[in-house]
C-alpha cells in the first residue's frame, strides 16, 4: 500500500466534505488526539469512528475550511508525518484565520489507527472570540 497516496486521498475526501469516505479510512478503534484547550469545542481525544465522526461534525459546526494544502510528507515505517497550511473561517464570528498544521498518522492494516493533530490553538481561539485577542487567558493553554 502507498501510505502517502492513501493519506493524500483522505485530505481530498475531507476537502470534498465526504465524511463517510473519510471515516472509512479509519480503523473502528482508531484514536484521534487534538490539542486540548479549555476554550475550544474541538480539543481533546476521540476514540473510535463514532467519536471521530462527532469531532468532524463539531469541526464543521465551528469552522469552515477554505483552503487546505499539504506541504511535506515524511514516512518512517507505519508512521507518516504531514505538514501543511490551512485557512478557515470561524462560523460564529465570520473571522478568517490561517493556521499551519502537523498531522502524525499511524497506519496499520491499510487503515488509520491513530492521528495526532498539532496546530496553533490561539488562532482559532481568537477567531471564535475576537474581542479577547491580545488579552491574557484566564487559564493556561494545553498544547
Amino acid at each position: 500500500m502507498d501510505t502517502k497516496k492513501f493519506i493524500s486521498e483522505g485530505y481530498r475526501l475531507f476537502a470534498a466534505g465526504d465524511l463517510q469516505g473519510l471515516l472509512a479510512r479509519f480503523n473502528d478503534d482508531a484514536e484521534m488526539i487534538n490539542p486540548d484547550s479549555d476554550y475550544l469545542p474541538i480539543g481533546g481525544s476521540y476514540h473510535g469512528t463514532k467519536e471521530i465522526a462527532e469531532f468532524f461534525m463539531k469541526l464543521n459546526e465551528t469552522t469552515q475550511c477554505t483552503a487546505l494544502e499539504t506541504k511535506t510528507m515524511v514516512q518512517e515505517g507505519d508512521t507518516l508525518v504531514v505538514t501543511g497550511e490551512s485557512s478557515w473561517i470561524a462560523r460564529s464570528t465570520g473571522v478568517p484565520y490561517d493556521n499551519p498544521f502537523v498531522h502524525v498518522f499511524k497506519v496499520q492494516g491499510g487503515k488509520i489507527a491513530a492521528l495526532r493533530v498539532y496546530y496553533d490553538t490561539s488562532k482559532l481561539e481568537h477567531a471564535l472570540q475576537p474581542a479577547s485577542a491580545g488579552k491574557p487567558a484566564g487559564n493556561a493553554l494545553h498544547h
